[in-house]
């Protein structure tokens, strides 16, 4: 018989093990690692490193020390987590160009906007920053709550006082489990007038707050250009993004030349990377009015762009590499953050900035207790004092004659056991008069500052005026006139959406697109006479074949009444069968597609069609979809599909039906529509339309017949109506699969 295993077994359901196994590592990830807390904007790593420097004594005055010795103490008292991650943590608070108001000072190599990593912890050195140290600011006053460190040996902060807006200041980025947040840098100087003008407006408008706070200041510069119908969207919902673009300059070169100087890249894009991606798209030919790239940067950023052509706008240049590389991003916001009582939740600007004021008061009332505290036990101390000086002679006699004279004095002179042992504690030069004139002024003074802290106290409104005057000096020390506290990024309107030929972005080259009658499609090289040579797999056979070029664009009409849009220059090239169309758009299997032809951007009006006879003329620009879903034109009955698109040509339209009958009346009897299921073309007993064609009526109706031949019919009285009639039998020598087309 087996024993029992020693130890607490109990039986658990494994759904129930794993649940509470994964929320407890939720909770860790979520409160412990990756949203910042809202009144200090620190992740847990960064609010003990900044402690730990501070027990360090690496204040911004002093020297600094070596970031391994920081690392050993963070991950030996506060933080049991790898070194290597606690210092990438120090080496990004760092980083001028990843934080816009660093916290840590750093000395030697600690990376690049390139990308370069920072050198090993062991060769470079550390210290705070002023602002750093304004957000430890009164940290030894009893200003926020302490904790028990993970070992139980020491305390550590829960928040820190803040007294500088970091949150919003510098940002934050995290990913947590089921959430993530992403709070761009913001303009210090902007944050406080936003906050003074909600001390004194509570209820103040996300619109009138986003007038003192402009949108983010990134420390790369660049320039916002998202309209602020958008950006104050963001601001209200807690959600959003930011579209910046990188700050460039047109330099002019003799014979008429320029390039574009590429002077700010927008924030936490690598140069180096950008230039590859670029360097990438020229080698690709995907940036014809490109000609080179050069970066020419020192500690200053200078990428040089040269133009194919001096014909070439430099608007138009940039434009292109905006919408082709990172020279343009979206910057995301998700104002998601721990409030003060530990819960995640996304905020909009006005209740972040609530949350920072908040917490300014109970900093500043913890602070001013504390204060008290100390006040009042330093009155008692020179009251004790006092009360010596004015009985000297007698204090002396019984200090001299008494064995126990503590109790004696205490008694004779009413004092406390802290009076008592003040007086016995003083030294002889403490008896001089001048020592005593200095105690009286100071219990003067100390007492008149207690009466102010106690009204303090007593007044919210002077509490909030106090913070308004805090606030009022961060922002002189940051002012938008000095090098740190200027803004850096430029808000700029939102610009006009250019209508950028797709040839200044793709090489202008002959192809030819072959579409087989099962759905493959390729682009060939140049434009194929012989038909003869093209291959196709075993039981496949050739149904559109269209001489292009790369710039071009193919409108797909299917029988779900659907039409998309593909690049030629996105499509497979000419080796091999290619690949399913259906693959590149999102065709259901339940359809097929119903024509491939080439789009006119000049503007033309194609015929659509279904089988049950149904249809209306459309705009050619209404159709071009932009996304692979397509574009739904044709509104379909149950059962029907669309079987027929083709341009518009001519003042007169051609149908026939399954039942072989040929209908022909005016094209101004069929309505131009947008989208729909359009007008009744022509009406069948049985089956339905099969087929239909846009043609000019003096000069005939034409068909396609077997072997490449076209035959022409003139005389057409017989089969012209009006719309919604039946027909008649088609001329003797009609397809016998009554189609135009003849295939």
């Amino acid at each position: 018989m087996t024993a029992a295993p020693d130890g607490d077994i109990r039986p658990t359901p494994l759904a129930e093990a794993l649940s509470e196994r994964y929320l407890s590592y939720a909770l860790s990830t979520i409160m412990a690692r990756s949203l910042p807390d809202v009144r200090d904007g620190l992740k847990p790593v960064h609010r003990r490193l900044l402690f730990a420097m501070r027990e360090l004594g690496l204040a911004s005055t002093g020297g600094p020390k070596k970031s391994a010795r920081v690392v050993g103490d963070v991950i030996g008292k506060y933080h049991p987590h790898g070194d290597v991650a606690v210092y990438e943590a120090l080496v990004r608070l760092a980083q001028d160009f990843a934080q816009r108001y660093p916290l840590v000072d750093g000395q030697g190599n600690f990376g690049n906007i390139d990308g370069d990593n920072a050198a090993a912890m062991r060769y470079t050195e550390a210290k705070l920053t002023t602002v750093a140290e304004l957000l430890l600011q009164g940290i030894d006053e009893d200003a926020v709550d302490f904790r028990a460190t993970y070992d139980g040996d020491g305390n550590e902060p829960v928040v820190l006082p803040s007294a500088f807006p970091n949150l919003l200041a510098n940002g934050a980025q995290g990913i947590a489990v089921g959430m993530a947040t992403s709070i761009p840098p913001h303009n210090v100087s902007e944050l406080c007038d936003a906050l003074v003008h909600l001390i004194k407006h509570p209820n103040a408008s996300i619109e009138t707050l986003v007038q003192k706070v402009k949108g983010p200041d990134f420390p790369t510069g660049g320039v916002l250009v998202e309209p602020q119908a958008s950006v104050i969207e963001a601001y209200k919902t807690g959600r959003g993004s930011f579209r910046l673009r990188a700050r460039w300059k047109v330099e002019k070169l003799s014979h008429g030349q320029y390039q574009v100087v590429v002077t700010e890249i927008p924030y936490q894009v690598q140069k180096s990377r950008l230039i590859e991606k670029i360097a990438e798209l020229l080698g690709e030919k995907k940036l014809t009015v490109l000609g080179d790239i050069r970066d020419e940067s020192t500690e200053e950023v200078r990428l040089v762009l040269e133009p194919k052509s001096r014909t070439i706008e430099p608007e138009m240049l940039m434009e292109t590499l905006f919408r082709q590389t990172d020279l343009e991003v979206r910057v995301p916001l998700n104002l998601n953050v721990l409030g003060a009582d530990g819960t995640p939740g996304v905020l909009d600007l006005r209740a972040a900035l609530r949350a920072f004021l908040d917490h300014r008061e109970v900093v500043l009332t913890r602070r001013t207790k504390n204060r008290l505290e100390k006040i009042e036990r330093r009155l008692e101390i020179l009251a004790g004092y006092l009360i010596a000086y004015k009985n000297l002679d007698e204090v002396i006699r019984i200090i001299r004659e008494e064995d126990e004279p503590k109790p004696v004095l205490m008694k004779r002179f009413k004092l406390t056991d802290v009076q008592a042992e003040a007086i016995l504690n003083m030294r002889l030069r403490a008896l001089r008069k001048l020592e005593e004139l200095a105690i009286r002024k100071e219990h003067k003074d100390l007492s008149a500052e207690k009466a102010d802290l106690v009204d303090l106290l007593a007044k919210e409104p002077r509490r909030w005026q106090k913070i308004a005057e805090e606030l009022g000096e961060v922002k002189k020390r940051f002012a938008l006139n000095t090098p740190l506290g200027k803004r850096r990024t430029e808000i700029a309107d939102a610009p006009a959406i250019a209508d950028i030929p797709l040839e200044t972005m793709v090489e202008r080259e002959p192809v030819t697109v072959i579409v087989s009658d099962k759905g493959w499609v390729r682009a060939a090289k140049g434009h194929i006479e012989n038909e003869g040579e093209i291959k196709y797999k075993e039981g496949d056979h050739s149904r559109f074949l269209i001489r292009c070029e790369t710039t071009d664009r193919l409108l797909i009409f299917a029988s779900n009444g659907r039409f998309y849009s593909m690049p030629v220059d996105k499509l497979p090239g000419g080796r091999g069968f290619g690949e399913p169309l259906r693959l590149m758009i999102d065709l259901p299997n339940e359809h097929e597609i119903v024509q491939v032809m080439l789009h006119r951007p000049e503007g033309g009006k194609l015929l659509v069609a279904s089988d049950d006879g149904r249809g209306f003329v459309v705009e050619e620009s209404e159709v071009v979809a932009q996304t692979r879903a397509g574009k739904q034109i044709m509104s379909l009955a149950d059962n029907a599909r669309g079987v027929v698109a083709v341009r518009v040509a001519g003042d007169a339209i051609a149908t026939v039906g399954d039942n072989r009958k040929l209908l022909i009346f005016m094209l101004d009897e069929v309505p131009v529509m947008a989208r729909g299921r359009g007008v009744t073309l022509q009406k069948y007993k049985d089956g339905g339309l099969k087929d239909a064609i846009t043609f000019t009526l003096k000069d005939g109706l034409s068909w396609k017949l077997s072997g490449g031949k076209t035959r022409t019919e003139t005389d057409l009285r017989d089969w012209i109506g009006k719309r919604a009639q039946s027909g008649r039998m088609p001329p003797r020598g009609f397809p016998a699969n009554n189609r135009f087309g003849g295939v």
